[in-house]
């Protein structure tokens, strides 16, 4: 197959140019091509393969760009990078791995295309077009690719069992391209990522989270999170889910599979593209409190009363584990977990609005986020409970947005502050500013004042009066 048609970009002619410069053959290869084949134009990835030296085709290949674009040299890989309006281009030498049991990083030779494309990870990541003046366009597919595109069939060139023992990550990697291009993995493939999965260990977090992180990021992430559940990685990963799964029965009693509640919820989070990796993981956590909070209630049923808050203090010690960042992703995904009960605890102990100023008070910008959690979170399939419920939601929020209008106690400033204390009453810092602060507060959140200086102002007066203090 030819396709010349599909090299309509200058850089490919000046890369073929130059090749033929420096007597080096070229391609693209993976990505670009993969991508192009499925239809998609515009590709992340630009990835061009050389029978030599990457770094000395990239140098060869700035000097008919202008403005002189800036190389990026990667001596110890011996590759080199620039980009060319906009996409970042990197250039490789042709090589040849081999692999010691107990890491994942190879040892490199010079090697021909074939050595290249035997050891790419998958048939649809090692096809390869021709920038060459011989065959320029020529599509070569050693391992059927383009069937395996066609059919959406995740497959690896060699020996599944080789490719994955050698390199691990690459169990991860299948299943993450399986979640974002919605493909199957081959079944003796995927026999080979169960039969490996402990392979996984030598592998560093941070590049399996990664790759975790692009299946969250998907449109549909249940995909990859089941393959990770049924393939055995999720168990090594973050068993806090794994055990979640299956339901228990009792005196006619039963509850949900919470894991599989977890995985409708995350694709119900995920429909909107925009929201967060963070929300995302606070949708994969929400209720890994439940494992330890399951308690059977004659005449009741299954309760996982404070689950809430059991599971948001286990997200410190999965964050740390997993080396996620701390900071603002842990304390956000911690809060939205600790208040994710709180709007239908809400809505059904018939709220009053000091109970809605001391929400949006606790959230200020997260609320939208935590109401964004609730609605996912509604996965019954009785049409009129799912309908009642999400009712009952819209409803809250209505009743949310005429109160943050009226008090604008989101993202809430005391109207009163530390130093307006210590010069009425002439003090110095003490316990005392903190209880006038405190009591102003809960003052407002009550409803009992207004958010306002005046009003405040009265009120701490007569608190500094009952602490024993005289405005000056």
């Amino acid at each position: 197959m030819n396709l010349s048609f599909a090299i309509y970009k200058k850089i490919f002619r000046i890369i073929s140019f130059s090749s033929q410069k420096i007597k080096q053959d070229s391609y693209v290869i993976g990505g670009y091509v993969r991508d192009f084949l499925l239809g998609k134009m515009e590709s992340e990835d630009l990835d061009i393969l050389t029978i030599g030296e990457g770094i000395k085709l990239a140098k060869e290949v700035s000097k008919y760009i202008k403005p002189y674009p800036k190389i990026k040299i990667f001596k110890r890989f011996g590759t080199a990078m620039l980009i060319y309006e906009k996409q970042k281009i990197e250039f490789v030498g042709s090589r040849k791995e081999s692999y010691h049991f107990s890491s994942r990083k190879p040892l490199i030779k010079l090697g021909s295309l074939q050595d290249d494309q035997n050891r790419r990870d998958f048939t649809i990541n090692a096809l390869a077009i021709s920038l060459n003046r011989y065959n320029y366009g020529e599509l070569i597919d050693p391992f059927g690719g383009i069937y395996d595109l066609k059919k959406k069939i995740l497959k690896t060139p060699l020996d599944s069992n080789i490719t994955y023992s050698d390199d691990p990550l690459r169990m991860m990697r299948a299943i993450r391209f399986a979640t974002q291009l919605q493909f199957t993995i081959e079944e003796y493939s995927f026999k080979s990522i169960q039969k490996n999965k402990y392979r996984i260990n030598i592998v560093s977090i941070e590049r399996i989270i990664e790759e975790f992180n692009k299946i969250l990021l998907s449109n549909k992430p249940s995909i990859g999170l089941l393959l990770l559940y049924k393939s055995g990685l999720l168990s090594i990963i973050l068993p806090e889910l794994t055990l979640l799964k299956g339901i228990e029965e009792k005196n006619g009693y039963k509850h949900k599979d919470n894991f599989y509640h977890t995985l409708q919820v995350v694709d119900n989070i995920s429909k909107r593209k925009k929201n967060s990796l963070w929300l995302r993981w606070a949708a994969l956590l929400h209720d890994i409190g439940k494992v330890y909070t399951k308690k059977f209630l004659p005449k009741i049923g299954w309760s996982f009363h404070s689950h809430e808050f059991v599971g948001s203090k286990m997200v410190s010690n999965i964050f740390q584990r997993l080396r996620l960042p701390k900071g603002f992703p842990m304390k956000y995904v911690k809060k939205i977990i600790q208040y994710s009960y709180k709007p239908i605890a809400l809505i059904e102990n018939n709220i009053s609005d000091s109970a809605i100023r001391r929400l949006l008070f606790d959230l200020g910008e997260d609320l939208e986020d935590l109401i964004k959690l609730c609605i996912a979170d509604i996965t019954t399939n009785n049409i009129e409970k799912k309908s009642k419920y999400k009712k009952n939601i819209y409803l809250l929020m209505e009743r949310i947005k005429k109160l943050e209008k009226k008090d604008r106690i989101k993202n809430w400033k005391s109207p009163i502050s530390g130093n307006d204390i210590m010069k009425v009453f002439h003090i110095d810092p003490c316990k005392k500013i903190g209880i006038i602060k405190n009591f102003i507060k809960n003052s407002i959140l009550e409803g009992k004042i207004s958010n306002e200086f005046h009003s405040a102002y009265i009120l701490m007066l007569q608190k500094g009066e009952e602490l024993g203090l005289k405005k000056k």
